[in-house]
């Protein structure tokens, strides 16, 4: 049975990267399981199958500036994302830059809440197969359908860029013009895809954005997405993106018997160590 890790702030530090799991499904709209993720991502970086050096040539796993910080600890409804915006806001306040990995996707609102007041002028860089733009989803105003409306309601981002939607129906189409979403759909994806933006950016990343083919593990397949080489390519001619925080959500192990999409979840978390290390 994989069990959340106990949250451990005493080795975080200026400068550093934390890594910090959010073992939370309750506002999953279709399956449970992502509370697994976290624990099941420690459990492919124990294994010895590869190691954490990023394609950048960063020794992630080696670096004292990477820590893991463990799980919050999780009740249920408001109390939750309460925890979960307040231990995303001791590790800023304590100089720490904030790795997530989730659960579902309603833990980026949040950790986004907890990201805002320390950088004004915040854009949100959002890879998904959905834009979880809900006003609810069935009369849940957290559902992992519905971050960005609270996120966007708020005024917590001045910009949304999404890229990788394929599932854009009425009601989502009008939130993104009420909330002036920019939105690379797949049906327009280009191999030469780069992001640029002034200020500091929030990189949020749904499993379900990448094919099925390369991340089965997840709660909705939807066919005809990324590949992982279009993601870190497009990140790779993206230098100047100053990112300052991100996750990686919406791994489901109870999907991913022979955890092909562990394996990318650990690699995403990697690349992604490595730019925060930088920044």
């Amino acid at each position: 049975m994989l069990s959340p890790m106990p949250l451990d702030l005493r080795r975080v530090h200026p400068g550093c990267v934390a890594l910090l799991g959010i073992p939370l499904d309750e506002n999953s709209s279709y399956l449970r399981g992502c509370a697994l993720g976290p624990a099941r991502v420690r459990e492919v970086v124990a294994s010895g199958s590869s190691n954490l050096c990023a394609e950048d040539g960063t020794d992630v796993g080696s670096d004292p500036r990477f820590v893991d910080v463990g799980d919050v600890e999780l009740t249920s409804g408001a109390a939750s994302i309460a925890s979960i915006e307040a231990a995303t806001d001791l590790l800023l306040a304590q100089g720490a830059r904030v790795l997530s990995m989730g659960g579902d996707h309603s833990v980026t609102y949040p950790i986004v809440r907890a990201h805002a007041p320390r950088h004004p002028g915040l854009s949100l860089l959002h890879f998904d197969a959905h834009p979880d733009l809900y006003d609810d989803f069935h009369g849940n105003r957290f559902s992992h359908a519905s971050p960005f409306a609270r996120i966007m309601e708020e005024r917590l981002a001045v910009r949304l860029v999404q890229v990788g939607i394929r599932t854009l129906n009425p009601h989502q189409r009008d939130q993104a013009r009420r909330f002036g979403v920019e939105m690379i759909q797949m049906k327009d994806w280009r191999s030469d895809v780069a992001f640029s933006c002034e200020g500091p950016v929030y990189l949020t990343f749904d499993l379900d954005a990448l094919d099925p083919a390369f991340a089965p593990g997840v709660s909705h397949h939807e066919p005809g997405g990324l590949s992982v080489r279009d993601v870190l390519g497009a990140l790779s001619r993206s230098p100047d993106l100053r990112i300052v925080g991100a996750d990686v959500v919406e791994l489901n192990p109870t999907r991913d018997p022979v955890g092909t999409t562990a394996a990318v979840a650990v690699k995403l978390l990697t690349e992604l160590a490595a730019r925060l290390l930088r920044e």
